[in-house]
């Protein structure tokens, strides 16, 4: 991902491990709370019932620049859950995205 300091909006789909929705509701109230620190913004958060492959849940999300989403995901609050995301978190797929 590129783009100096231009604002970055994007779609994060989540599927949870099988009986693992909750937990994966749960890893992601803890990694989200800490938005605020990187200036982060949680547009929209919505969960499905995971029915015929849908993903658990979808974010979508703008941040202000890649440095302040690098800075993100080297958080190492955040890095510290990962063995609680790995045992909640099946899938994951992130697309930058328009706002219409």
């Amino acid at each position: 991902m590129s783009g100096g300091n231009v604002a970055i909006n994007l779609c994060v789909l989540l599927w949870a491990r099988p009986g693992a929705e909750a937990a994966l509701a749960a890893y992601e109230d803890k990694v989200l709370a800490l938005f605020d620190d990187h200036g982060c913004t949680l547009l929209q958060r919505v969960r499905t019932d995971g029915a015929d492959g849908a993903p658990t849940e979808v974010q979508i999300i703008t941040v202000p620049s890649q440095a302040a989403l690098d800075a993100y995901l080297a958080d190492e609050r955040r890095t510290a859950l990962a063995a609680e995301r790995d045992a909640a978190v099946a899938r994951t797929d992130i697309h930058r995205v328009e706002l219409v």
